[in-house]
């Protein structure tokens, strides 16, 4: 797992009008500080890849759709500098995924429904100053393959 990357395995509490699911809590320890939550839906094999920030922390959850995501590791100082990670999240994987700053992060939405992503940043975004740097998704420093493979 690349380093400072944390997850939140995340409980559904079910009954017969449907479910109730707790996110983000001040005491989950993800955060060092709240800027913004943001939300975005993607459609089928949509792929939003890759960009990083050099300030802000981003929490993501996928409340539908599934999606496969990619995270790497810019940090020069890092433990896990240069490596890639792979994350299935989703309906199917409900879980939050903390990407600290300078790791580029990207994903692919699959199957045949739409996801949505609610993201919460530490910082606000600044239009005047974005903290938004972007690579291409075929990046070959990065060289992920994002095709899926059928055996």
């Amino acid at each position: 797992m690349i380093e400072g990357v944390k997850i939140k395995k995340l409980q559904k509490y079910t009954d017969d009008r449907g479910y109730f699911m707790e996110v983000l809590r001040d005491d989950d320890d993800l955060l060092e500080r709240f800027g913004q939550l943001s939300a975005s839906l993607s459609y089928p094999q949509v792929i939003k890849a890759f960009h990083y920030h050099k300030k802000q922390d981003d929490l993501w959850f996928f409340p539908t759709g599934n999606v496969q995501v990619v995270l790497h590791d810019l940090r020069e100082d890092s433990s896990t500098y240069k490596c890639t990670d792979v994350y299935y999240m989703g309906e199917n994987n409900p879980i939050s995924l903390l990407i600290p700053r300078m790791v580029a992060h990207g994903y692919r939405v699959l199957g045949n429904q739409p996801a949505i992503i609610m993201y919460i940043t530490t910082y606000s975004y600044n239009p005047l100053e974005p903290d938004e740097y972007r690579i291409p998704y075929n990046d070959p420093g990065i060289g992920f393959d994002w095709t899926t493979k059928f055996k």
